[in-house]
C-alpha cells in the first residue's frame, strides 16, 4: 500500500535565483536554508518520488493554450530558469497517475517535453538539490482565467491521494507557490501581509478548509492565486496542521515555506485567527484578467523576448522596427520603450506600468522585463569590456 510520507509548500521566488540589489539578502539567504532544510527531510524519509506541484509565469504555457491542469511525463522533467536548467528522471509513477486522475473524471492535458519554469527549478534546485529522486511534476493554471477554484484544486488533490494509496509507492508531496504577490501589477510594492499571517494562523492548525473556501476573485484580491498549488496539497493531506518553517515579508512578496509531514513543531506559532478573513468588495479579477485578444501581438512580443537572445538585441538596436514587425499600433511601440529604464521606482510608484496600461499580462510583462533589462546589463559589460581591451 502507498504512502504520503513527505508534504510541504514553498516560495518559488525568481529573485532568489538572482539576489538583485533590490533584495534583503538575509531574507532571501532564509527562504534557502529553509527549503534546504525539506531536503535534509528527504533524506531521512526516502521517497521513492518527490510529487512537485507548480504553476506556470507565462513561461511553459502562452495564450496559445493553457491547460487548467497538466501531467508532465516522459522520461526527464525538463526546467530552465535564469541561465540554469534541470532534467531530473520522471518516475514511472506518472503515467498511472495520469490515466487514475482521467479515469476519476479529470481531463488533464499532457506532455512529454514541456520545458518548466522557476516554479519547478526552485525546488529543484534547493529541494531536490541533486538528490537521486525521480519526480512526478504537475502543472496547475495560476495566472489566466478562468482558473481551477480552490475546491475542485483540492478534489485534485484527493484523487491523487486515492491513487497514491492504490500504489506500492512512498510519495513525498511538495507544492510550489505563494505567498502574496503582485507581479507586474500596480499593487507590487504592497503584498498582502495581514492575510498570509491569516492562512498561515489556519494552516498551523490544520483548518485548511478556511482557505478552500476562498473564492479565485478573493485569491486574486490578495495576491495569492499561486497558493492554487498548495489547495492540491491540501486535497491529498486533508487537515494535516502545518509547521512555519519561514516567513520572510521583503518589499514586494511574502515568502513561506511549511512542512506540513512530517509536523516537527506541533503547536502553532500564530494567535489565534479570526474565522473569515475580510476581503475587500471589488467585483471580478483585479490584478490577472484574461488579455484582451486585440492586444494578443504585443503579449505575444514580450512572450518571445524572453526567450530569444537576438530578438532582445534587437529591441535595442530599433525598437519601432521590431514594433511594427510584430503588427503593434504607435501607442505600444511607444510604450515598448518603457522597457529600458531599469530604476526600481517604476515598480514601486503604485501606479499601472505603462506596458499593462496598453494592454499586456502584467505577469508576462513583468517575467519579460526582468530578462530584457539583464540583458541590457550584459550589454553595457561586453560594451565596457570591448573598450577596456581597446
Amino acid at each position: 500500500m502507498g504512502q504520503i510520507v513527505f508534504a510541504a509548500a514553498t516560495v518559488h521566488a525568481p529573485q532568489l535565483f538572482t539576489y538583485p540589489p533590490s533584495e534583503d539578502k538575509a531574507q532571501l539567504d532564509a527562504d534557502i536554508a529553509a527549503m534546504r532544510e525539506l531536503g535534509k527531510n528527504l533524506d531521512e524519509i526516502k521517497p521513492d518520488a518527490v510529487m512537485v506541484i507548480g504553476s506556470d509565469h507565462l513561461e511553459t504555457f502562452f495564450l496559445s493554450a493553457v491547460p487548467t491542469f497538466a501531467v508532465v511525463g516522459g522520461e526527464k522533467s525538463k526546467a530552465a530558469f535564469a541561465r540554469k536548467s534541470y532534467a531530473l528522471p520522471i518516475h514511472g509513477f506518472t503515467e498511472e497517475i495520469l490515466n487514475s486522475l482521467v479515469a476519476d473524471g479529470f481531463d488533464l492535458t499532457y506532455s512529454q517535453d514541456a520545458e518548466l519554469g522557476h516554479a519547478f527549478a526552485a525546488v529543484y534546485e534547493w529541494v531536490i538539490e541533486g538528490r537521486s529522486l525521480p519526480v512526478i511534476p504537475i502543472f496547475v493554471n495560476t495566472y489566466l482565467p478562468p482558473l481551477p477554484s480552490a475546491r475542485r484544486c483540492a478534489q485534485l488533490g484527493a484523487a491523487i491521494r486515492d491513487a497514491i494509496l492504490k500504489s506500492p509507492y512512498k510519495i513525498a508531496i511538495v507544492a510550489s507557490g505563494g505567498m502574496s504577490h503582485y507581479p507586474g501589477a500596480w499593487k507590487y510594492p504592497q503584498p498582502a501581509f495581514d492575510f498570509d499571517w491569516w492562512a498561515i494562523a489556519h494552516m498551523e492548525r490544520g483548518n485548511n478548509n478556511a482557505l478552500l473556501e476562498l473564492t479565485n476573485e478573493e485569491l486574486d484580491e490578495v495576491g495569492n492565486t499561486e497558493m492554487l498549488p498548495w489547495m492540491i496539497l491540501f486535497g491529498a493531506i486533508g487537515n494535516q496542521p502545518g509547521e512555519l518553517i519561514t516567513y520572510q515579508p521583503t518589499w514586494h512578496h511574502g515568502h513561506a515555506v511549511m512542512r506540513f509531514i512530517p509536523n516537527k513543531k506541533g503547536t502553532p506559532t500564530t494567535p489565534e485567527p479570526a474565522a473569515k478573513f475580510s476581503f475587500g468588495s471589488a467585483e471580478g479579477y483585479q490584478f490577472y484578467r484574461h488579455p484582451d485578444p486585440a492586444v494578443y501581438p504585443l503579449n505575444k512580443l514580450l512572450y518571445d523576448l524572453r526567450f530569444s537572445q537576438p530578438l532582445r538585441r534587437r529591441l535595442f538596436e530599433n525598437t519601432l522596427a521590431l514594433a511594427s514587425e510584430y503588427g503593434l499600433n504607435e501607442k505600444q511601440a511607444q510604450v515598448l520603450e518603457t522597457m529600458k529604464d531599469e530604476s526600481i521606482d517604476a515598480v514601486r510608484s503604485l501606479k499601472p506600468h505603462p506596458l499593462v496600461e496598453a494592454g499586456a499580462h502584467p505577469l508576462g510583462m513583468w517575467m519579460s522585463l526582468i530578462t530584457v533589462q539583464a540583458e541590457q546589463r550584459r550589454m553595457r559589460q561586453e560594451q565596457a569590456e570591448a573598450t577596456a581591451i581597446k
